[in-house]
């Protein structure tokens, strides 16, 4: 029987012993704990290389500190793709990291067209601006592709997010991204400390989510983040920045001890949010995934049984030569969204 096979049928079958553990009470979803020490490098697949460093250096200025290739069959257990070959580029803005990967071979699917913010594919990551108005003149300017209207200033009738100015566009693949800046009651300390640069670091990275609970019970109870902020948005300017006519979002922030947050959105409004496509693969382009570190990987299997997780990776392995930890496994979260849990 193929690798491929025996993976398809090894994710069924979790699926299936998470759900009679559930109706028979034998895993009590709360009572498994793998937690996670750091939220670390957030990444996504990219069709040209040299064209995404372009755009990262050059407009958001990120710099580049790894560039690597990986092949092997280590590689291919870990990423799900068979024969695959990558270039693995990491990029840093201020103390956090972003992580670019070109699949060689084999290729993959581009992002479909009518991608929505409201479906749960979506992921992005907020990069923090210092100016606004300066830092969507240089997006203007470097031909970027709009997926808000314009920049935006959450009303003040918000007490959590009012004079939050955001703004969401595409780089060349079309992976949604957003500039994001704070006024001075809101945002990490950090965010306000005078500096000249424009573009100062990654807040959070962004998930759209169909149940914020049941997402919590696995980031939350099962991973070990904390809520550090939640609130309700909507009216015309968050229509605007999402731009879904009538979006009313619950909003969820979560951190761990380091690194950037997690955010869950979930959609109270409109509910028409496609799912994430089953046979989402890492070699697509639509591809994102969120590296968090943890001390064991033990928990593993238990893990998936109890959350419907869906393992990439048919365990945990060890991982090429490098990539900046020693063990890893991919798995998507019950909505789609790609976690990479590793050991340093």
């Amino acid at each position: 029987m193929s690798f491929a096979r025996r993976w398809r049928l090894g994710v069924a079958g979790l699926a299936v012993a998470a759900t009679l553990a559930r109706s028979d009470g034998l895993i009590a979803e709360t009572s498994i704990r793998l937690p996670v020490t750091r939220v670390d490098v957030v990444g996504f697949t990219v069709a040209d290389m040299e064209r995404s460093l372009d755009f990262y250096t050059r407009v958001l200025t990120f710099r580049k500190i790894l560039d690597t290739e990986t092949s092997g069959r280590p590689f291919e257990l870990l990423s799900g793709v068979f024969g695959a070959r990558a270039r693995v580029v990491r990029l840093a803005l201020g103390d956090e990291q972003l992580e670019l990967t070109e699949f060689r071979a084999p290729r993959g699917r581009p992002i479909p067209t009518d991608v929505r913010s409201n479906d749960r594919t979506f992921q992005h990551v907020a990069i923090i601006v210092s100016d606004m108005d300066q830092a969507y003149q240089r997006l203007r300017a470097a031909g970027v592709e709009h997926a808000s209207t314009g920049p935006q200033t959450l009303p003040a009738w918000n007490r959590g997010a009012g004079g939050i100015k955001a703004f969401y566009f595409r780089d060349p693949d079309r992976h949604f991204l957003e500039i994001l800046s704070f006024p001075a009651d809101k945002g990490l300390a950090k965010w306000h400390q005078a500096r000249d640069a424009l573009f100062l670091g990654i807040d959070h990275t962004a998930i759209v989510v169909d149940n914020t609970d049941a997402s919590l019970n696995l980031y939350r109870d099962t991973l070990g983040l904390t809520v550090a902020g939640q609130g309700e948005n909507y009216d015309v300017e968050q229509e605007h920045l999402n731009n879904v006519f009538g979006a009313r979002l619950r909003i969820t922030t979560l951190r761990a001890q380091d690194g950037p947050g997690i955010e869950l959105l979930e959609y109270l409004a409109p509910r028409d949010g496609r799912p994430a496509p089953p046979d989402l693969q890492a070699n697509d382009i639509g591809h994102w995934q969120t590296t968090l570190v943890a001390a064991s990987l033990d928990p593993l299997l238990p893990l998936a049984r109890a959350h419907r997780v869906s393992l990439v990776s048919p365990e945990p392995l060890d991982v090429p030569s490098g990539l900046g930890f020693s063990m890893a496994a991919l798995v998507r979260d019950p909505d789609g969204h790609g976690l990479r849990l590793v050991v340093r």
